[in-house]
């Protein structure tokens, strides 16, 4: 498997793949890929942070961090993370979540936040954002909001989660 950050000319497969991940996920809107295509024509893109696994010359995996806020510190988004179903429980998103991480370390950043599987997000170092400081969204069960620090000095957070407005998620 080959990890490398994504280009233009996998957007195509990106959406499909997306789609396809999605389609019988417990949590889902129906609509991740087109917020992967809003998401990239924003200022909280970052382009190295967007990630595509490859099995063969085919993406079987795309895993995207985006830049938040938490009072005054600027964060990532983990979202979405998606596996082709048929590589699914395979460690795809698994060395995903690592070479992202690895990534965002090296660009400086200090927290990565998800809104995810409370079974599978702490196998990578996620505990809940309230534990940090984070004020957990309404509505969300704190299990399920998660932060995970990137550096070894971890700063408190104080306040709540502003996503980028592409994500359509209310402050």
């Amino acid at each position: 498997m080959k990890i490398r950050q994504e280009i233009p000319n996998d957007y195509r497969a990106v959406y499909q793949l997306v789609q396809s991940a999605f389609e019988t996920a417990d949590f889902a809107d129906g609509n991740e890929q087109e917020i992967i295509e809003k998401l990239r024509a924003s200022e909280a893109f970052i382009l190295e942070l967007s990630l595509v696994a490859e099995i063969k010359d085919e993406i079987v995996g795309h895993i995207l961090f985006t830049e938040g806020h938490v009072g005054e510190t600027t964060v990532l988004v983990l979202a979405p993370l998606s596996v082709l179903p048929i590589h699914q429980k395979c460690g795809v998103g698994r060395a995903l979540i690592a070479e992202g991480h690895r990534r965002a370390k090296e660009l400086g950043y200090s927290f990565s936040l998800v809104l995810g599987s409370e079974n599978y997000y702490p196998k990578f170092g996620y505990l809940p954002a309230a534990d940090f400081g984070v004020t957990v969204p309404e509505g969300i069960p704190s299990m399920n909001f998660m932060a995970c620090p990137l550096t070894t000095i971890i700063p408190q957070l104080d306040g709540s989660l502003r996503y980028a407005s592409e994500f359509g998620v209310a402050e």
